[in-house]
């Protein structure tokens, strides 16, 4: 069967899918109108965000018989449809779970300690350590919109770290919760009223689009912090940086946004905003997981059809 791959993955996931047998054909970066072309003859197409499977790339693809995602989210993927043709869309959410946590609270620190105003100030030959007081993460309630696979490892290193953690999820797992000493509101506004720190770990449906908004964002604390390490249009940019300009956020820790690149993005300029390009799972252990973890799940959707 012949694999076609649009985007960049690890070699060792390229290897495992050579051993398996399937004939690769690598090429990260093409555009809309060459894959449309390659994917005629693919009997299995994997992408990374940046490609969109779009219904026009379905309808060219006749032999496809599944789409793999390397990563977390689906949003570029027209998945119903793709489902509608008897096609498998399958991912690897769960591989970089441990580095998406890991960025999440460095974030956080970033935005309390101010690790980024210091580090760009010493490089300048300032000492200014008067004037760079920050806030410290024990003691501040959390809250997680999300409490998933990433949304769990995020509340345990915060509750390793001495923070009060909150929680609000569609289906939460009160087991878990409940093991961890984790509260659960029953409405998103009670979490919004009560967080020092709200982190956002869901993933972008129609029903998340622009889930943060003016009005959300009015029902917080004033000098609350926000993280995004999910997807950036769960939160309305805009209200967000109204909200940062008049001092209702204190600070914003973001690693994706609305658009990507996000180009000439007044928010991202601002002294208190830790922006990231889109790296909650650059790391190299959980590139070469996604990868490895993505060709078992094809191979055995595969052998299930």
């Amino acid at each position: 069967m012949k694999v076609l791959i649009t985007d960049p993955i690890h070699e060792k996931g390229l290897k495992a899918l050579k051993e398996k047998g399937f004939e690769v054909e690598y090429c990260p970066g093409i555009d809309k109108d060459a894959l449309i072309k390659k994917v005629v003859d693919a009997d299995i197409l994997i992408v990374r965000s940046r490609t969109k499977v779009t219904k026009e790339v379905i309808d060219a693809a006749k032999k496809l018989k599944v789409i793999g995602r390397a990563g977390v989210g689906l949003d570029n993927i027209d998945v119903k449809y793709a489902q509608s043709k008897g096609i498998k869309v399958v991912n690897s959410a769960e591989a970089p779970s441990d580095s998406v946590a890991e960025l999440t609270i460095g974030l956080m620190l970033s935005l309390l300690r101010r690790i980024p105003e210091a580090d760009r100030s010493m490089k300048e030959g300032k000492w200014l350590k008067s004037e760079l007081m920050g806030r410290q993460l024990a003691g501040k309630t959390v809250g997680i919109i999300g409490l998933g696979r990433i949304g769990k490892k995020v509340a345990l290193i915060l509750k390793a770290m001495g923070a009060d953690v909150i929680a609000y999820d569609l289906y939460p797992d009160k087991e878990f919760a409940h093991a961890h000493g984790i509260e659960f509101c029953e409405k998103l506004e009670d979490l919004l009223k009560r967080a020092d720190i709200i982190t956002i770990h869901v993933p972008l449906t129609p029903e998340t689009y622009h889930m943060i908004g003016e009005k959300e964002i009015s029902m917080m604390k004033d000098g609350v912090y926000i993280v995004n390490t999910s997807r950036g249009a769960i939160i309305d940019t805009k209200a967000l940086t109204k909200a940062l300009k008049e001092g209702k956020v204190a600070g914003a820790g973001l690693d994706v946004y609305e658009e990507e690149p996000p180009g000439d993005l007044e928010i991202i300029k601002f002294n208190n905003v830790v922006c990231t390009p889109h790296i909650g799972g650059s790391t190299i252990e959980a590139q070469e997981a996604i990868s490895t973890i993505l060709v078992d799940k094809i191979a055995k959707a595969l052998e299930e059809m």
